[in-house]
Protein backbone atom coordinates (compact mmCIF):
# COMPACT_ATOMS: atom_id res chain seq x y z
CA UNK A 1 0.00 0.00 0.00
CA UNK A 2 3.26 1.99 -0.24
CA UNK A 3 3.95 4.45 -3.08
CA UNK A 4 7.54 4.74 -1.50
CA UNK A 5 10.51 3.16 -4.22
CA UNK A 6 13.31 1.98 -2.82
CA UNK A 7 16.39 0.78 -5.06
CA UNK A 8 17.94 -2.76 -5.00
CA UNK A 9 20.55 -3.04 -3.74
CA UNK A 10 20.16 -0.67 -1.27
CA UNK A 11 23.59 1.45 -1.19
CA UNK A 12 25.46 1.74 2.57
CA UNK A 13 24.00 4.21 4.97
CA UNK A 14 28.00 5.33 5.01
CA UNK A 15 27.79 6.13 1.26
CA UNK A 16 23.87 8.04 1.60
CA UNK A 17 25.42 10.05 4.32
CA UNK A 18 28.76 10.62 2.61
CA UNK A 19 26.20 11.90 -0.28
CA UNK A 20 24.38 14.14 1.98
CA UNK A 21 27.39 15.80 2.90
CA UNK A 22 27.82 16.20 -0.45
CA UNK A 23 24.86 18.11 -1.31
CA UNK A 24 24.84 20.43 1.35
CA UNK A 25 28.69 21.05 0.77
CA UNK A 26 30.16 23.84 -1.67
CA UNK A 27 28.06 26.26 -3.88
CA UNK A 28 24.76 25.96 -3.61
CA UNK A 29 22.39 23.11 -2.24
CA UNK A 30 22.29 20.02 -4.23
CA UNK A 31 18.19 19.33 -4.00
CA UNK A 32 18.47 16.32 -6.69
CA UNK A 33 20.50 14.27 -4.68
CA UNK A 34 19.13 14.74 -1.42
CA UNK A 35 15.61 13.76 -3.24
CA UNK A 36 17.58 10.76 -4.66
CA UNK A 37 18.14 9.07 -1.52
CA UNK A 38 15.50 10.54 1.30
CA UNK A 39 12.63 10.40 -1.03
CA UNK A 40 13.42 6.76 -1.58
CA UNK A 41 14.21 5.57 2.09
CA UNK A 42 11.86 4.13 4.17
CA UNK A 43 11.21 4.77 7.73
CA UNK A 44 13.92 2.62 9.45
CA UNK A 45 16.58 3.19 6.77
CA UNK A 46 15.91 7.15 7.53
CA UNK A 47 16.32 6.61 11.17
CA UNK A 48 19.54 4.95 10.57
CA UNK A 49 20.86 7.55 8.19
CA UNK A 50 20.07 10.26 11.26
CA UNK A 51 21.81 8.23 13.38
CA UNK A 52 24.70 7.66 11.38
CA UNK A 53 24.85 11.01 9.82
CA UNK A 54 25.39 12.70 13.82
CA UNK A 55 27.85 9.86 15.04
CA UNK A 56 29.98 10.84 11.74
CA UNK A 57 29.82 14.36 11.60
CA UNK A 58 28.50 15.58 15.11
CA UNK A 59 25.59 17.56 13.44
CA UNK A 60 21.67 16.76 13.63
CA UNK A 61 20.74 16.23 9.60
CA UNK A 62 17.28 17.77 10.75
CA UNK A 63 19.06 20.88 11.52
CA UNK A 64 21.49 20.52 8.44
CA UNK A 65 18.16 20.18 6.19
CA UNK A 66 17.29 23.45 8.09
CA UNK A 67 19.83 25.08 6.95
CA UNK A 68 19.90 24.30 3.37
CA UNK A 69 16.39 24.43 2.16
CA UNK A 70 14.03 26.59 2.09
CA UNK A 71 9.90 27.13 1.74
CA UNK A 72 7.32 24.37 0.67
CA UNK A 73 10.32 21.96 -0.42
CA UNK A 74 12.08 22.56 3.37
CA UNK A 75 8.89 21.61 4.39
CA UNK A 76 7.94 18.48 2.85
CA UNK A 77 11.79 16.87 3.15
CA UNK A 78 11.32 17.89 7.04
CA UNK A 79 7.93 16.23 7.87
CA UNK A 80 9.54 13.44 6.41
CA UNK A 81 12.67 12.98 7.23
CA UNK A 82 11.17 12.54 11.00
CA UNK A 83 10.42 9.53 12.94
CA UNK A 84 6.08 8.85 11.92
CA UNK A 85 5.80 9.31 15.66
CA UNK A 86 7.93 12.76 15.89
CA UNK A 87 5.74 13.84 12.77
CA UNK A 88 2.70 13.39 13.85
CA UNK A 89 3.73 14.88 18.02
CA UNK A 90 4.98 18.04 15.20
CA UNK A 91 1.93 18.34 13.48
CA UNK A 92 -0.38 18.00 16.62
CA UNK A 93 1.45 20.66 18.56
CA UNK A 94 1.49 23.19 15.49
CA UNK A 95 -2.57 22.14 15.24
CA UNK A 96 -3.13 23.67 18.80
CA UNK A 97 -1.58 26.85 17.73
CA UNK A 98 -3.47 27.32 14.65
CA UNK A 99 -7.47 28.50 13.41
CA UNK A 100 -7.06 27.20 10.37
CA UNK A 101 -8.07 23.43 9.94
CA UNK A 102 -6.40 22.93 13.38
CA UNK A 103 -9.41 20.74 14.52
CA UNK A 104 -9.10 18.50 11.62
CA UNK A 105 -5.78 17.67 11.97
CA UNK A 106 -6.16 16.67 15.63
CA UNK A 107 -8.42 14.85 14.33
CA UNK A 108 -7.11 12.90 11.63
CA UNK A 109 -4.30 12.06 14.03
CA UNK A 110 -6.65 10.69 16.71
CA UNK A 111 -8.52 8.53 13.99
CA UNK A 112 -6.32 7.49 11.33
CA UNK A 113 -3.48 5.95 13.00
CA UNK A 114 -3.37 2.75 15.03
CA UNK A 115 -3.64 3.04 18.91
CA UNK A 116 -0.25 2.12 19.05
CA UNK A 117 0.52 4.92 16.57
CA UNK A 118 -1.16 7.73 18.15
CA UNK A 119 0.26 6.33 21.73
CA UNK A 120 3.10 6.78 20.36
CA UNK A 121 3.24 10.06 19.08
CA UNK A 122 1.67 11.11 22.36
CA UNK A 123 5.08 9.96 24.05
CA UNK A 124 6.87 12.28 20.92
CA UNK A 125 4.85 14.87 22.10
CA UNK A 126 5.71 14.90 25.86
CA UNK A 127 9.61 14.41 24.90
CA UNK A 128 9.52 17.30 22.47
CA UNK A 129 7.13 19.71 24.29
CA UNK A 130 7.37 18.94 28.25
CA UNK A 131 3.86 18.63 28.17
CA UNK A 132 0.79 16.20 26.91
CA UNK A 133 -1.19 16.42 23.88
CA UNK A 134 -4.12 16.01 26.34
CA UNK A 135 -3.64 18.96 28.21
CA UNK A 136 -3.23 21.31 24.92
CA UNK A 137 -6.07 19.68 22.87
CA UNK A 138 -8.53 20.64 26.34
CA UNK A 139 -7.00 23.96 26.58
CA UNK A 140 -6.57 25.24 22.98
CA UNK A 141 -10.31 23.97 21.76
CA UNK A 142 -13.18 24.78 23.36
CA UNK A 143 -17.30 23.88 23.27
CA UNK A 144 -18.62 20.58 21.22
CA UNK A 145 -15.23 20.84 19.08
CA UNK A 146 -13.57 19.53 23.40
CA UNK A 147 -16.05 17.50 23.38
CA UNK A 148 -15.31 15.61 20.48
CA UNK A 149 -11.31 16.03 19.82
CA UNK A 150 -10.11 15.46 24.01
CA UNK A 151 -11.90 11.97 24.04
CA UNK A 152 -10.48 10.98 20.41
CA UNK A 153 -6.92 11.99 21.55
CA UNK A 154 -7.34 10.36 24.61
CA UNK A 155 -8.47 6.95 22.53
CA UNK A 156 -6.87 3.69 22.88
CA UNK A 157 -8.92 1.60 20.97
CA UNK A 158 -9.12 -2.34 20.57
CA UNK A 159 -7.50 -3.38 17.03
CA UNK A 160 -9.00 -6.66 16.62
CA UNK A 161 -11.84 -7.86 14.17
CA UNK A 162 -14.55 -8.77 16.84
CA UNK A 163 -17.34 -7.63 16.49
CA UNK A 164 -20.60 -7.48 19.39
CA UNK A 165 -23.84 -7.65 16.43
CA UNK A 166 -26.06 -6.85 19.30
CA UNK A 167 -24.25 -4.01 20.50
CA UNK A 168 -23.80 -2.87 16.75
CA UNK A 169 -27.63 -2.84 16.70
CA UNK A 170 -28.49 -0.99 19.87
CA UNK A 171 -25.76 1.40 19.14
CA UNK A 172 -27.09 2.40 15.85
CA UNK A 173 -30.32 2.83 16.77
CA UNK A 174 -29.10 5.20 19.99
CA UNK A 175 -26.85 7.15 17.11
CA UNK A 176 -30.17 7.54 14.88
CA UNK A 177 -31.91 8.83 17.76
CA UNK A 178 -29.71 11.48 19.02
CA UNK A 179 -28.98 12.56 15.05
CA UNK A 180 -33.32 12.56 14.69
CA UNK A 181 -33.34 15.24 17.67
CA UNK A 182 -29.99 16.87 16.18
CA UNK A 183 -28.03 16.14 19.46
CA UNK A 184 -25.03 15.90 17.47
CA UNK A 185 -22.92 17.16 20.29
CA UNK A 186 -24.62 13.89 22.84
CA UNK A 187 -21.88 12.26 25.35
CA UNK A 188 -22.98 8.92 24.03
CA UNK A 189 -22.39 9.67 20.69
CA UNK A 190 -19.17 11.10 21.16
CA UNK A 191 -18.73 8.02 22.96
CA UNK A 192 -19.43 5.65 20.16
CA UNK A 193 -16.83 7.49 17.87
CA UNK A 194 -13.86 7.88 20.55
CA UNK A 195 -14.22 4.37 22.08
CA UNK A 196 -15.05 1.31 19.74
CA UNK A 197 -13.31 -0.58 17.98
CA UNK A 198 -13.09 0.65 14.01
CA UNK A 199 -14.64 -2.83 13.12
CA UNK A 200 -17.37 -2.06 15.41
CA UNK A 201 -18.25 1.25 14.09
CA UNK A 202 -18.41 -0.41 10.85
CA UNK A 203 -20.69 -2.58 11.77
CA UNK A 204 -22.89 -0.52 13.65
CA UNK A 205 -22.64 2.07 11.09
CA UNK A 206 -23.03 -0.73 8.20
CA UNK A 207 -26.34 -1.63 10.47
CA UNK A 208 -27.31 2.34 10.77
CA UNK A 209 -27.86 2.09 7.03
CA UNK A 210 -29.56 -1.12 6.44
CA UNK A 211 -32.07 -0.13 9.21
CA UNK A 212 -32.58 3.25 8.74
CA UNK A 213 -32.00 3.96 4.86
CA UNK A 214 -28.93 6.67 4.84
CA UNK A 215 -25.73 6.82 5.22
CA UNK A 216 -25.17 8.27 8.54
CA UNK A 217 -23.06 11.09 6.74
CA UNK A 218 -26.16 12.35 4.44
CA UNK A 219 -28.07 12.56 7.94
CA UNK A 220 -25.00 14.88 9.71
CA UNK A 221 -24.92 17.46 6.39
CA UNK A 222 -25.22 20.82 6.89
CA UNK A 223 -22.41 22.36 5.12
CA UNK A 224 -22.58 25.52 6.88
CA UNK A 225 -21.66 23.91 10.33
CA UNK A 226 -18.21 23.39 11.16
CA UNK A 227 -18.47 21.23 14.16
CA UNK A 228 -21.00 18.77 11.67
CA UNK A 229 -18.31 19.06 9.19
CA UNK A 230 -15.73 17.60 11.87
CA UNK A 231 -18.11 15.42 12.99
CA UNK A 232 -18.77 13.66 9.14
CA UNK A 233 -14.82 13.86 8.77
CA UNK A 234 -14.66 12.19 11.57
CA UNK A 235 -16.69 8.98 10.55
CA UNK A 236 -14.94 8.99 7.28
CA UNK A 237 -11.49 8.62 8.75
CA UNK A 238 -12.66 5.92 11.58
CA UNK A 239 -14.11 3.67 8.60
CA UNK A 240 -12.74 5.28 5.15
CA UNK A 241 -9.69 6.94 5.79
CA UNK A 242 -9.19 6.59 1.90
CA UNK A 243 -11.68 8.38 0.76
CA UNK A 244 -11.24 11.36 3.68
CA UNK A 245 -7.56 11.37 2.68
CA UNK A 246 -8.42 11.58 -1.16
CA UNK A 247 -11.15 14.52 -0.41
CA UNK A 248 -8.08 16.17 1.36
CA UNK A 249 -5.65 16.10 -1.35
CA UNK A 250 -9.16 16.94 -3.91
CA UNK A 251 -9.45 20.28 -1.88
CA UNK A 252 -5.92 21.33 -1.89
CA UNK A 253 -5.24 20.83 -5.48
CA UNK A 254 -8.20 22.14 -6.82
CA UNK A 255 -8.43 25.71 -4.22
CA UNK A 256 -7.29 28.86 -6.71
CA UNK A 257 -3.83 28.48 -5.14
CA UNK A 258 -3.04 25.25 -3.62
CA UNK A 259 -2.98 24.02 -0.20
CA UNK A 260 0.53 23.29 0.33
CA UNK A 261 0.27 22.50 4.10
CA UNK A 262 -2.72 20.25 3.07
CA UNK A 263 -0.90 18.27 0.32
CA UNK A 264 1.86 18.38 2.17
CA UNK A 265 1.13 16.81 5.47
CA UNK A 266 -1.02 13.74 3.31
CA UNK A 267 1.97 12.35 1.17
CA UNK A 268 4.60 12.90 4.25
CA UNK A 269 2.26 10.53 6.26
CA UNK A 270 0.41 8.45 4.51
CA UNK A 271 3.07 7.93 1.55
CA UNK A 272 4.88 4.43 3.74
CA UNK A 273 0.83 3.76 4.99
CA UNK A 274 -1.75 3.50 1.97
CA UNK A 275 -1.45 6.11 -0.75
CA UNK A 276 -1.86 3.63 -3.12
CA UNK A 277 -4.76 2.92 -2.17
CA UNK A 278 -5.63 6.74 -1.58
CA UNK A 279 -3.94 7.32 -5.27
CA UNK A 280 -6.76 4.97 -6.76
CA UNK A 281 -9.63 6.79 -4.72
CA UNK A 282 -8.21 10.24 -6.12
CA UNK A 283 -8.57 8.73 -9.74
CA UNK A 284 -11.67 7.11 -9.33
CA UNK A 285 -13.35 10.69 -8.07
CA UNK A 286 -11.37 12.76 -10.66
CA UNK A 287 -10.63 10.68 -13.63
CA UNK A 288 -6.71 12.01 -13.38
CA UNK A 289 -4.13 10.06 -11.36
CA UNK A 290 -2.74 12.21 -8.63
CA UNK A 291 0.92 12.60 -9.95
CA UNK A 292 -1.10 14.53 -13.10
CA UNK A 293 -2.86 16.62 -10.46
CA UNK A 294 -0.01 17.51 -8.13
CA UNK A 295 2.79 18.08 -11.25
CA UNK A 296 0.02 20.30 -12.42
CA UNK A 297 -0.36 22.36 -9.38
CA UNK A 298 3.38 22.41 -8.02
CA UNK A 299 6.85 23.46 -9.58
CA UNK A 300 10.39 22.60 -9.12
CA UNK A 301 11.96 20.65 -5.98
CA UNK A 302 8.67 20.40 -4.32
CA UNK A 303 6.58 18.83 -6.92
CA UNK A 304 9.91 16.72 -7.49
CA UNK A 305 10.06 15.32 -4.17
CA UNK A 306 6.14 15.35 -4.10
CA UNK A 307 6.20 12.90 -7.13
CA UNK A 308 8.66 10.68 -5.74
CA UNK A 309 6.81 10.06 -2.69
CA UNK A 310 3.90 9.19 -4.55
CA UNK A 311 5.58 6.47 -6.64
CA UNK A 312 6.32 8.49 -9.88
CA UNK A 313 9.36 10.59 -11.11
CA UNK A 314 9.92 12.53 -14.55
Amino acid sequence: MSTLTIPHPLPPVSEDCEQLREAFSGWGTKEGLIISILGHRNAAQKKLIRETYAETYGEDLLKQLDKELTNDFERIVKLWTLDAAERDAILANEATKKWTSSNQVLMEIACTRTSNELLHAKQAYHVHFKKSLEEDVAHHTNGDFRKLLYPLVCSYRYEGTEVNMTIAKSEAKLLHEKISKKAYNDEDLIRILATRSKAQINATLNHYKNEFGNDINKDLKDEKDEYLALLRATVKCLVRPEKYFEKVLRLAINKTGTDEGALTRVVATRAEVDMKIIKEAFQQRNTVPLEKAIAKDTTGDYEKMLLALVGHEE
